[in-house]
């Protein structure tokens, strides 16, 4: 069974119910198991025995939130250990403008500097970096959310063979 590791913060809640539309997808893939954390119980140990990572934050200023980005700190004692590792990112915002695609840059940026993979949006969710939305998850961001982890799977699937 391959586990893609879902981390994240949430205040609000809605970033934790984007985490778990996106633990939906990966679950409906045969063969694929979600784990599901907040940020600040991930230990670096769980993003090793991850074959895929996807992180989430709610926008702070226009980056990630101080629980995410302490977890990116502390794993710098595996970064050699998470080469080549499927990786992608989510956020949820206030405000339509309200940093998303940033935060998930900084996200993204760690996970490039740990040298993975990273995987963007799907196709049919129409963006490019990541799933993300506005306030409380509507059912399209769930369903983009359900995609995105499908997407990581298909993606580790394939590296696999």
């Amino acid at each position: 069974m391959k586990k893609v590791l879902i981390s994240y913060s949430t205040k609000g809640g809605n970033t934790e119910k984007l985490a778990n539309a996106i633990a939906q997808g990966v679950n409906s893939v045969e063969g694929f198991e979600a784990v599901v954390k907040r940020a600040k119980e991930t230990t670096p140990q769980d993003l090793v025995e991850a074959d895929g990572i996807i992180i989430g934050s709610p926008v702070y200023f226009g980056t990630m939130s101080a629980e995410v980005k302490d977890l990116i700190d502390r794993s710098v004692v595996v970064r050699r250990k998470l080469k080549n590792k499927v990786g992608a990112a989510f956020t949820t915002s206030g405000h339509i403008t309200g940093g998303k695609e940033t935060t998930i840059f900084s996200i993204l940026y760690a996970m490039f500097i740990h040298e993975m993979i990273v995987v963007g949006d799907p196709i049919e969710a129409g963006g490019h970096y990541g799933v993300a939305c506005t306030g409380e998850p509507k059912e399209g961001d769930l369903e983009n959310g359900r995609k995105l982890g499908v997407r990581v799977c298909e993606i580790i699937k394939k590296l696999s063979k």
